[in-house]
């Protein structure tokens, strides 16, 4: 079983498809589920993936583990883009 730190190293170093990145977190959060360090750097993955709501749980399940997870600004930022809205494209 792999750390943390070398799947942290190895999807920096080999820019690992965030699919297979998933992969690997997945396996490592089932033996460590109380990692939110883990389940933040899977909500980024499912995000690039365009999977928004996995996302979003895997940073609630971070930020209930530990409330001063860096989860917490991830969660502020998806927010901050789903609320996002141009009021010019609404009025004409």
């Amino acid at each position: 079983m792999k750390t943390l730190e070398e799947i942290k190293t190895e999807i920096r170093e080999s820019l690992m498809v965030p699919a297979k990145a998933v992969e690997l977190l997945d396996a490592y959060i089932a033996a460590n589920p109380s990692d939110d360090e883990a389940l933040t750097l899977r909500g980024m993955k499912h995000w690039s993936l365009g999977e928004r709501a996995l996302a979003i749980n895997d940073y609630l399940e971070a930020i209930r583990i530990n409330p001063d997870s860096k989860a917490r600004q991830a969660l502020q930022a998806t927010n901050d883009i789903l609320d996002y809205y141009n009021k010019d494209l609404y009025n004409p």
